[in-house]
């Protein structure tokens, strides 16, 4: 029979297997772990990493299993079981629960053992729609989701200091819901989900009180059988909405208006970089102008050079977290205001400083080509970009990128990995590359090509999988070698 989830207490003595440890601190598995042990689950932790490679997360799993030991003596707290380098089919026959890290393919033979057997199979997501007790607002999109996820964010703290961002912006959001459970006055919560979490959604009819789709392009196209499925899974984040909770689309992509038509809200806002379709609620740029449409009312909010992002991209996040946040409540004046001052996260066309006149930028989270292309336009002066890219294929085409590349690169470094030769044959001869198997010899090659006036971008336009341990580790090298060089990281106001 199931394990009941109608209460948090049903966790305590239950045996469950958490399928994906992963390697952020307080993501989605190593999350989803510590929550279920302070609840008093019997945990098995297991995983195709072996011990080696998973060390750090194994390490801080044990060190909050010795400090719940030590604060909650009032019920019993059990000892995790590593099972690394492989799975056990008994682990998922044998248990009253699998909680699925978003890295594991739902088509999985485990996964798919485990829904046959009768277990119910979750996520940390999944878990937290079920018992957070407050409005959920939820953002997705093939580009521009963690940007637009911290901006609203940070629009919504103005309203309530207390505001949680979590999801795919690598902090689980069960490291919150404990403290929110207490809270007596509502929080703002804004989730930024992938596909693969939005998947663990389906059929719970729990959708968020706001979901925005940024956009969607052709990407995890090594995940997908086919583009289709991909943007059926973007969907879910509508699909789980009742007819009274709010959504969110991109005016200015045409499927949007496809996506539209099966979307059961009754409450449809649009955004657009130009102007929305005739008698649409929602905002858009008009020459310098951020204008909210709503009843037929016109309202200028802010300005396009009030942006402290830069990049048409940027123009499209900070109107798209502005509707949401008018949606949720924040005022006109703290929407302004936080467009003003927000100036980014880390790895998205981040400015780390200039070397000898030679300017380097960390945008390490562009894993698909178009995110590559939106930081050349945004970079490029025809032939003055060094270009560090590839990796891990995820089954995408490069060769829009590589007409780009040849427009505004003097040179290409292509990390060594599954995506190399497709990257390469997509570049031709438009720039001449090399290939190196390490940032050390990455940035080395790059600068040793570069002259004043010439961007460093780190700018993969693939997953990180292979010579790093994610996009983020990625990035913090690129930082790393940038100060061994003599670079120092520009500090933003």
């Amino acid at each position: 029979m199931p394990l009941d989830l109608s209460s948090i207490q049903t966790f305590q003595d239950a045996t469950v297997t958490v399928m994906g440890l992963g390697r952020y601190k307080k993501g989605s598995g190593i999350g989803a772990a510590k929550w279920l042990m302070r609840h008093g689950a019997q945990i098995v932790i297991t995983d195709l990493k072996d011990e080696n490679e998973l060390r750090e997360s194994i390490d801080e799993i044990m060190y909050w299993y010795t400090q719940y030991r030590q604060m909650d003596k009032s019920h019993d707290i059990y000892q995790p079981i590593f099972v690394l380098g492989k799975h056990d089919a008994d682990n998922f026959t044998n248990v009253d629960l699998v909680l699925q890290n978003p890295g594991v393919p739902r088509e999985s033979e485990f996964v798919q053992l485990a829904k046959n057997q009768g277990i119910r199979v979750e996520s940390d997501i999944s878990l937290f729609f079920r018992y957070c007790p407050f409005p959920i607002f939820s953002i997705t999109g093939t580009r521009g989701k963690s940007t637009t996820t911290a901006l609203l964010g940070e629009m919504l703290k103005h309203k309530h200091p207390k505001t949680v961002v979590a999801g795919n912006i690598t902090r689980s959001p069960l490291e919150d819901l404990d403290w929110l459970l207490e809270e007596r006055e509502p929080v703002p919560i804004v989730l930024e989900l992938s596909s693969w979490l939005l998947e663990s959604l389906e059929g719970l009819k729990l959708g968020p009180q706001i979901a925005l789709l940024t956009n969607a392009y052709k990407d995890h196209l090594d995940r997908y059988p086919s583009f289709e499925a991909y943007v059926a899974a973007k969907e879910l984040i509508f699909q789980e909405q009742n007819q009274d909770q709010a959504a969110i689309l991109n005016a200015d992509q045409e499927i949007m208006h496809e996506i539209a038509s099966r979307i059961p809200s009754k409450h449809l806002y649009w955004f657009s970089n130009a102007f929305l379709p005739e008698g649409a609620q929602g905002v858009y740029t008009q020459q310098d102008s951020l204008v909210r449409r709503m009843q037929g009312q016109e309202t200028v909010f802010a300005h396009v050079h009030d942006l402290k992002l830069g990049g048409d991209h940027n123009v499209m996040n900070a109107l798209s977290a502005s509707l949401a946040a008018h949606l949720a409540g924040v005022s006109d004046q703290d929407i302004h205001e936080t467009l003003k001052t927000f100036a980014g996260l880390p790895g998205r066309q981040e400015i780390l400083g200039e070397l000898e006149g030679v300017l380097f930028v960390n945008d390490t989270t562009a894993t698909s080509p178009e995110g590559v292309m939106a930081a050349l336009a945004r970079f490029g002066r025809g032939g003055n970009v060094i270009l560090l890219c590839g990796g891990s294929s995820k089954g995408l085409s490069f060769t829009e990128l590589g007409k780009m590349i040849g427009e505004q690169c003097k040179f290409v470094v292509v990390f060594e990995g599954t995506a190399a030769a497709d990257m390469e044959e997509a570049i031709g001869d438009s720039a001449p590359s090399a290939r190196a198997n390490s940032m050390e010899e990455a940035v080395g090659l790059a600068y040793k090509n570069a002259k004043l006036g010439d961007v460093v971008l780190l700018s993969p336009g693939t997953s990180s999988f292979g010579i790093f341990k994610n996009e983020f580790d990625r990035g913090d090298q690129f930082k790393a070698q940038f100060q061994k060089l003599g670079g120092e990281i520009v500090v933003t106001e």
